[in-house]
């Protein structure tokens, strides 16, 4: 038997002693010989026959009946979206028994009693009838909604209350209705125009989704009623003309000119696509507010704008000290098949609610076509909804029927009061259709033949919306043509111009905060002194070291902080961590933002950093990077999660709208990068080329063979160098701690802006020979190469090694032991560019014909080894120093896993470098086994 609660039941006595007639027959007749004196359970309606007199089985089966009825609204919550009409070709849903009375013992004859209707805004007793009637408009026409999934109550109440109120309606004014035709118009006839003017032409056309338009629209206006000044925009392919003409205002001039293409010179070897392109422009709402806008260039790979747009969005906060997240957001247009099926989707959503990189939450649209390319949905996706990964997060999704204007309208105006409030990430799920294929030269009925019968029938979304504003009258078919007309008229003027006019790029490049930096190739004489003064210098490092009086440090931290105490009063050499420390510190003491994140990146993967401190009683964070002076710039350092695809994709978004700033993203181990080839490869080291965006985002990959097996011993140089051309990015391994002090100053002080890749050390973080004294960082700048000044080229030495990170000071190191002065040693601190004319000074010093061994820890197949002989043979240096390799054995897998096996190979290579017969470093031939 159901009771109902002592709280409940008081409220409705309340109700019944200040006015029985409020009350139904059914709750009067329980109450009128109620005797609260009487009540012995503390938690329930008494059940005993002399507590409340009268027929107790009526009060019970009245009680029984609201419980049902409460378990009814409850089902409509979680379960009305499962009956929503959101598909857009009208195709049967299965009903759900939890929305079914009957599955809750309601009968037909129940649906005339009142019951309690107190959790549902209104009246506080209603017929059943009234209640389903308004649950089932809230829950299920064109809007369904998940939400019953967030823990907070509270959140739960304020969804509730505001759908439930309107029932998840809308009141259009006229004026906004008309909006919304004419945008829908704008959309509509934007693709007519262009797929009549470019045939064949591949656009992915809007065509079926046209009301992303107004959505957008009308989001933007929402934004700027909330604040919001500045709105990122990522988005792939489909539609994205359509946005770039309607919503970017980009001149469709320059659109048609992409599609005649009149100047292919202009783009030989670089660009891209038309609908990956980016654009920025200002908005300008009804109101008369500005938004500025910024739609990011994508490539064809799904999704993984995804982080990149959100990392711009939080640099634009950043620059304006926009700490409450308030000013900037950030718009994701994403597919069906591509939210449910990409991980980097989920990798984003993940970080919504991280300090390190929240930006007051993202408006995710999903422009749900119901098929992905050729795929169904079920063959899709093991889950219910596209948007099911999003229920990771405590936020609503809205899905809603794209043919249904005035219900996205209610969608929108819903999710942005829910950012504006929470603070959280929104999803809406717009259902629609693909009118086309997945381009316009594809045929969808060879594999959606039934699909596409609905659809070839179907009007257009804005001839429907249209017969519904014609038959509220809210607008004659003269104007509504007028519109469609002016429209019209408008494209036909921009593709004459596009005929008629000299074609003009609209590309926008070195603007705003860019005005002064630059790409392009890498000059030898493109340096500035990186050095700082000592007194300067010296207090940097002494801030480092301290803390405030009350802050309890762990005791074997106090050593650390002692000894960097000690080397700012040069008492002992610079280390490592200490050199990049005091890198960041004096960039910050001059103005920049310093940025870094990477897991474990506060202490160091080694232990090595220290960078963020733990009060050892109450764990309290001091970083002491912010507390050097008064006015510095702001430094941050985030332990990241464990991702790399969308923390990577963070950080270089980041750095696309913070030029001025040191902005670092830091492997675990170097390898890791691979786990976001996509970003390294389609954004970092091609966005130039291809759409002429720069960046000076920094990674920190820890690279060395040391024994710790396949996976953590490479940071894949092979294949940055691979991609390495016309200067696109600089790849470093820097062999002293003064070295790579000077190369994190000279990536900011340069204007020259291009990613840097760093291979950094593991067991030499501490390793003697790679320190460097206080003088070393007072002047000068970062050296590309570093001559050897043990064995100078007078010596005319046997050999000469070429040599870069860890093997080069092993090598060193044995040298200085074995007293070998016949064997030179450089040092290749830059791989690329590769600094040719400093190459070429350095041998120029040493007999011609003296061979020059390249020496490498990675087997002969990865590592520099090809890249240095293709370059050695292109600048024509075998004409005088013949080059060799010296490396482990080529091998589909990077090292050994035997920590012993990699002593011997280490011992063997060193030894060979050095003059010892190579017959020995050879690879074990693995033991093959037939199966029993």
């Amino acid at each position: 038997m159901n009771v109902y609660s002592r709280a409940y039941i008081e409220s409705l006595f309340e109700d019944y002693q200040q006015d029985p007639t409020s009350l139904p027959v059914e709750w009067r007749e329980f109450f009128k010989n109620f005797d609260p004196s009487l009540e012995s359970d503390a938690n329930a309606v008494p059940t005993t026959p002399g507590l409340l007199g009268g027929n107790q089985s009526n009060r019970r089966q009245v009680a029984q009946l609201q419980d049902r009825v409460d378990q009814l609204i409850r089902g409509f919550r979680v379960r009305g979206h499962l009956e929503a009409k959101i598909d857009p070709l009208g195709r049967p849903r299965e009903t759900n028994r939890e929305l079914n009375p009957a599955s809750y013992g309601l009968l037909k004859s129940d649906f005339q009693k009142k019951f309690s209707a107190r959790t549902i805004f209104g009246e506080n007793f209603r017929t059943l009838e009234e209640i389903v009637n308004q649950l089932r408009q809230t829950y299920c026409r064109s809007i369904g909604v998940q939400f019953m999934h967030i823990d907070d109550h509270g959140v739960r109440t304020w969804l509730q209350s505001r759908m439930e109120s309107s029932r998840n309606r809308i009141d259009l004014s006229r004026e906004t209705q008309v909006r919304i035709l004419t945008r829908l118009t704008d959309a509509v006839i934007f693709e007519e125009f262009v797929r009549k003017k470019f045939v064949g032409a591949k656009t992915f056309s809007l065509e079926g989704a046209e009301t992303l338009i107004p959505l957008l629209d009308l989001t933007l206006e929402h934004a700027a009623e909330h604040g919001v000044i500045e709105v990122v925009i990522g988005m792939a392919h489909r539609g994205r003309l359509n946005v770039l003409a309607n919503v970017m205002d980009k001149r469709a001039q320059n659109i048609f000119w992409s599609f005649d293409d009149p100047d292919p010179e202009l783009n030989r070897g670089r660009g891209d696509v038309l609908y990956h392109l980016g654009h920025s422009s200002d908005w300008t709402t009804a109101a008369g507010k500005k938004v500025h806008l910024s739609l990011c260039f994508n490539p064809s790979h799904l999704e993984f704008v995804d982080p990149v747009a959100i990392g711009r969005c939080r640099a634009k906060q950043d620059r304006v000290n926009d700490v409450r997240r308030e000013k900037g957001m950030t718009i994701l247009i994403h597919g069906d098949a591509a939210f449910a099926g990409e991980g980097i989707v989920q990798e984003t959503l993940n970080l919504s609610q991280l300090d390190a990189y929240s930006t007051g939450g993202t408006l995710h649209v999903i422009v749900n076509n119901q098929v992905g390319f050729t795929t169904e949905p079920e063959l899709g996706r093991s889950t219910t909804y596209a948007s099911d990964v999003a229920k990771m997060l405590q936020i609503p999704i809205f899905h809603v029927n794209g043919e249904d204007p005035e219900a996205v309208a209610q969608v929108v105006s819903l999710a942005m009061k829910f950012r504006d409030e929470f603070h959280r990430d929104v999803v809406i799920d717009m259902y629609c259709y693909r009118r086309l294929g997945h381009n316009e030269s594809d045929e969808p009925r060879f594999t959606q033949p039934g699909m596409y019968k609905v659809i070839d029938s179907r009007p257009t979304i804005r001839d429907s919306f249209l017969e519904r504003m014609l038959k509220m009258q809210k607008i004659t078919q003269a104007q509504a043509n007028e519109i469609a007309e002016v429209r019209r008229r408008e494209l036909q003027e921009e593709f004459d111009s596009a005929k008629a006019e000299k074609f003009t790029s609209d590309a926008q490049v070195g603007g705003g905060y860019w005005e002064g930096y630059y790409g392009g190739l890498e000059r030898d004489d493109d340096n500035v002194d990186t050095g700082v003064p000592m007194g300067k210098l010296t207090y940097v490092i002494n801030q480092l070291a301290e803390l405030p009086a009350s802050f309890n440090i762990n005791r074997k931290l106090k050593r650390s902080l002692s000894a960097r105490k000690e080397m700012a009063e040069g008492k002992r050499p610079i280390d490592w961590a200490t050199a990049e420390l005091a890198a960041f510190g004096s960039l910050a003491v001059e103005g920049h933002r310093i940025r870094m994140s990477g897991q474990d990146s506060g202490r160091g993967t080694f232990s090595q950093r220290h960078a963020v401190l733990a009060d050892h009683a109450t764990g309290e964070i001091y970083v002491p990077l912010q507390h050097i002076s008064d006015d510095q710039a702001p430094v941050d350092i985030f332990n990241s999660p464990l991702s790399e695809g969308s923390v990577l994709g963070f950080e270089y978004g980041y750095s696309l709208d913070s030029p001025e700033s040191l902005v670092c993203w830091e492997a675990q181990f170097g390898d890791f990068w691979n786990a976001a080839q996509v970003i390294v490869d389609q954004f970092i080291t091609s966005a130039e080329d291809k759409w002429a965006r720069l960046s000076g985002l920094t990674l920190l990959l820890p690279h060395g063979f040391e024994g710790a097996g396949p996976e953590h011993c490479s940071a894949r140089v092979e294949r940055f160098l691979t991609l390495a051309a016309e200067h696109n990015i600089q790849i470093v391994n820097p062999t002293t701690a003064a070295q790579y002090f000077h190369l994190l100053r000279r990536q900011v002080k340069r204007k020259w802006r291009k990613p840097l890749i760093v291979l950094t050390p593991k067991s030499l973080l501490r390793e003697p020979k790679i320190m460097s004294n206080l003088d070393e960082f007072y002047s000068g700048t970062f050296q590309r190469v570093i001559a050897d000044t043990e064995v100078p080229g007078h010596n005319a030495p046997d050999r000469i090694i070429l040599a870069n990170g860890k093997i080069s000071v092993e090598l060193i190191k044995e040298r200085q032991k074995t007293k070998r002065t016949d064997v030179a040693i450089i040092r290749l601190e830059q791989l690329y560019p590769l600094p040719f004319t400093q190459i070429q000074e350095i041998l120029g010093c040493y007999p011609p014909g003296t061979p020059v061994y390249w020496v490498q820890e990675e087997p002969s197949n990865m590592g520099a080894w090809y890249f240095m002989k293709v370059k050695w043979d292109e600048f024509e240096l075998c004409r005088n120093w013949p080059l060799q390799v010296i490396s482990r054995p080529e091998s589909a897998s990077p090292s050994t896993g035997s920590k012993k096996t990699h002593q011997i190979e280490q011992e063997e290579l060193i030894k060979a470098a050095l003059g010892t017969p190579l017959r020995k470093i050879a690879k074990a031939q693995p033991t093959v086994r037939q199966n029993d």
